[in-house]
């Protein structure tokens, strides 16, 4: 495998988190005030980190969301995924193809810690990412790690960084426009999943490769 290290998003790549979530958001946002659909909470905000939602509302309506937003909005998502979330088809066996090889992975997601943890607990993930860094401790870094979340490249060169492994021989795993500009942003091959997201848009992005399922994944990374 020509990488030293492969870096996945979380929600959409490792856990099908992207439909709880997003219709989660959509209805919230619309209680309060902030008319939005299912396919325009996709549209706006998969893959970016919590201030996005923020600053995309304030842009286009002058107001702020409510101060408890963020509580509030974990609340209900969590209470969903510790019901019914499950992993993505095909992840657990891409894992351990990458084990058996001998190649890092980690996780690189705009979700919060405790989101991350929250649905890698609940899918089985966890333990697979609990010792990965050199020296021991957890392989999870989330956009609280770092001052921008995507698609700035911040969180997957921190990432790299802690892995101990340079930007041009990281490969990420992506399923939205934000998290590929941000692979690339940081001088990394990124792979983009297309299961929820039309593959036009991860090309327009820049992504270096497409897929559709999980079990192609390994081929591409060789």
């Amino acid at each position: 495998m020509r990488y030293d290290l492969v870096i996945f998003d979380n929600d959409g790549v490792l856990v099908d988190s992207e439909p709880i979530s997003n219709r989660i958001l959509a209805a919230h946002l619309t209680e309060l005030g902030h008319p939005t659909t299912y396919e325009e909470s996709l549209r706006d905000y998969m893959g970016g980190a919590m201030h996005r939602i923020h600053e995309v509302v304030l842009e286009r309506s002058g107001e702020r969301l409510p101060a408890g937003f963020d509580e509030a909005f974990h609340q209900r998502v969590f209470e969903e995924f510790r019901r019914r979330l499950e992993p993505v088809a095909g992840v657990v066996e891409v894992l351990e193809k990458l084990t058996a090889d001998g190649v890092p992975y980690c996780v690189g997601s705009s979700g919060s810690h405790e989101r991350i943890r929250v649905a890698l607990t609940k899918t089985g993930l966890l333990e697979r990412f609990a010792e990965g860094r050199s020296g021991g401790g957890e392989c999870i870094f989330s956009s609280q790690d770092v001052g921008r979340g995507k698609p700035a490249p911040d969180l997957f060169l921190y990432a790299a960084k802690e892995m101990g492994v340079a930007p041009e021989r990281c490969a990420v795993v992506e399923d939205s426009p934000l998290g590929v500009r941000a692979a690339v942003a940081a001088g990394m091959d990124v792979y983009g999943f297309t299961a929820m997201t039309p593959a036009a848009k991860l090309v327009e992005a820049g992504a270096t490769a497409l897929f559709d399922q999980m079990a192609e994944l390994p081929a591409l990374l060789q």
